[in-house]
C-alpha cells in the first residue's frame, strides 16, 4: 500500500495548514490563502486551517499551548498526514510539533523547496534546487534521522529529500561544495552568454508567481511557452524574439516568479537563472491587478529585486489581468499609486499596443543621436556602426568618414579609441519606420534559455 502511495505522489496526502500572525506583521483578510495555493501546487489536499495571533512565537512549538492542543485534535479528526506552517520553524520546534501531533511537520520554506524540486526541468535549475534543499536540511539532519524513518515520503521529501535519510553530515557538506562549484561554473558561463548579447536590446519579465508572465511572453512573441494558472509554473528562463513595433526585434525573457518571504538560499541558488534580469536593458514588472493582495505582491517583488541588487534598473509596472478585476476602485488605486503603470490583459490582448509603445519609448531613452568621425580606411568602425546602430547618413571629406546614427549608450564604449571622434548630432534626425539594429538577432535564435 505504501509503495502504491509513493507511486501516486502526494495527491492522496491530506494536510492541515497553520499560520501564526506576529505583532507588526500586516493584517491579511485571508492569511492562509497563498499557503493553500502552495499546498495544492504540491499536490496535497487541504483538510483544515488554523490561525493564531501572537506577540512572538512560542520557543517550544511556535503555537501557544491551547492552539497546539487544538491542532492535535484537528489532525486526529481530519486524519491529516502533514501539518504545514506558513512560518519558518526551528529544528527543535519542528521536532516538538511532530511529537505532539504524530505526523510530519513542514514549514513554508520546505514546502516551496519541494514545489521547486518537482518543477525544475533543466540541469541548472535542478542543481539550484538541490543546493537550496541541502543547505536548508543540513542543520536538520538529526531530526530527519530520528523522525522521518517512520514517516512515508511525500510533500517535502522529494528530490534530494529522499537521499538525506541515507546521507550523513560529511557527505551532505561534500555534496553542497560540489553543487556550489558546478553552479559557479554555470553562472560564469551564463554571464558570458548574456554579456555576449550586449549588441541586442533585452527585456526581462519579472513579477510575483502566477502574475501571468508566461502568458504575456506568449502573447507578445507568438510562442507556446507553458503557461498555467498555478504557483511556480515556470522555473527555467525562456527567451524569445519580440518584434517590437516601431523598433524592431528585441530579446524578451521570462523568469522564475517571486513570492513573499522567498528563501534567501533559493535566491542565491538561482543566481544564474536570474542573470537575464540582472543584465536586461529593461524590466517589465508584471503584477496581477485582480489579486486583492496585489500591493503586497508588488512590494514583495521589489524586495527580491533589492536583494538581487537590480532595484534601480529601468522598470515598467505592468498591471496584468485587468479583465478579471472585479473592484474598479482597486484598479483606480493602483493607477493612482503607480502613474507610469500600463494596464493590460495578456489573455485578451487588451493594452498590448500601449505596452509596446511604452517599452519602445523607454528603450529609446538609452539611445544617443550622434555623429561618429573616423579615418576613411577604418573599415572596422564602419562595420561596427552598421552592425549595432541605426545609420541615417554617411559623409566623406579629407580622408575622413562621418556617420550620423542612433546607437545604444552602452555600445559607445568600444568606440573610445584613438582616431575616432564621437559628438552629439545637432539638427533634425529623420524619422525611421523601424528603429532596428540590423544584425541584432538572426532568425535562428528562438530560444536562448
Amino acid at each position: 500500500m505504501k509503495d502504491l502511495e509513493r507511486q501516486q505522489g502526494v495527491a492522496s496526502e491530506q494536510v492541515v495548514l497553520v499560520g501564526v500572525q506576529l505583532a507588526g506583521q500586516p493584517h491579511e483578510e485571508e492569511p492562509l490563502e497563498e499557503l493553500t495555493g502552495l499546498a495544492e501546487a504540491a499536490g496535497a489536499d487541504v483538510v483544515g486551517l488554523l490561525t493564531q495571533k501572537r506577540e512572538k512565537p512560542d520557543p517550544h512549538s511556535y503555537l501557544g499551548r491551547g492552539k497546539l492542543e487544538q491542532l492535535t485534535h484537528m489532525v486526529s479528526g481530519t486524519e491529516a498526514d502533514i501539518v504545514i506552517f506558513d512560518n519558518d520553524l526551528s529544528p527543535a520546534q519542528t521536532r516538538n510539533l511532530e511529537q505532539a501531533t504524530g505526523v510530519k511537520v513542514l514549514d513554508r520554506t520546505e514546502l516551496i523547496l519541494d514545489i521547486f524540486s518537482t518543477r525544475a526541468q533543466t540541469l541548472e535549475s535542478r542543481l539550484a534546487v538541490e543546493l537550496a534543499q541541502l543547505e536548508y536540511s543540513l542543520p536538520r539532519l538529526k531530526r530527519m534521522w530520528t523522525h522521518l524513518s517512520r514517516m512515508k515520503m511525500g510533500v517535502g521529501m522529494r528530490g534530494p529529500g529522499e537521499k538525506q535519510l541515507e546521507t550523513d553530515r560529511r557527505l551532505v557538506e561534500k555534496r553542497i561544495s560540489d553543487l556550489r562549484g558546478d553552479l559557479d561554473k554555470i553562472h560564469q558561463r551564463r554571464e558570458r552568454e548574456v554579456s555576449a548579447r550586449n549588441d541586442r536590446m533585452t527585456v526581462s519579465l519579472v513579477g510575483y508567481t502566477n502574475a501571468g508572465k508566461s502568458t504575456l511572453l506568449n502573447a507578445l512573441t507568438d510562442s507556446t511557452v507553458m503557461a498555467k494558472d498555478q504557483l511556480f509554473a515556470t522555473l527555467d528562463t525562456r527567451t524569445r524574439r519580440w518584434r517590437l513595433p516601431g523598433w524592431g526585434p528585441v530579446l524578451l525573457s521570462d523568469t522564475v516568479g517571486f513570492i513573499k518571504n522567498l528563501p534567501h538560499k533559493l535566491i542565491a541558488s538561482f543566481k544564474a537563472t536570474l542573470e537575464e534580469a540582472r543584465q536586461a536593458n529593461l524590466l517589465l514588472h508584471v503584477a496581477d491587478a485582480s489579486n486583492p493582495a496585489v500591493l503586497d505582491q508588488i512590494h514583495a517583488v521589489y524586495d527580491v529585486l533589492l536583494e538581487l541588487g537590480i532595484e534601480q534598473k529601468n522598470t515598467i509596472l505592468v498591471l496584468n489581468k485587468a479583465d478579471l478585476v472585479e473592484d474598479a476602485h482597486q484598479l483606480h488605486v493602483l493607477e493612482e499609486r503607480y502613474p507610469g503603470a500600463v494596464k493590460i490583459s495578456a489573455h485578451t490582448g487588451e493594452g498590448l499596443d500601449r505596452l509596446a509603445a511604452a517599452v519602445s519609448e523607454t528603450l529609446s531613452e538609452n539611445f544617443l543621436d550622434v555623429e561618429v568621425e573616423f579615418d576613411v580606411a577604418d573599415g572596422g568602425t564602419l562595420a561596427y556602426l552598421s552592425r549595432n546602430a541605426e545609420v541615417f547618413s554617411r559623409a566623406y571629406s579629407n580622408e575622413r568618414t562621418t556617420v550620423h546614427c542612433r546607437i545604444p549608450r552602452a555600445l559607445l564604449r568600444p568606440l573610445e579609441r584613438e582616431g575616432v571622434i564621437v559628438r552629439e548630432h545637432e539638427g533634425e534626425t529623420p524619422d525611421a519606420e523601424i528603429r532596428s539594429l540590423p544584425s541584432q538577432l538572426d532568425d535562428s535564435i528562438d530560444d536562448v534559455a
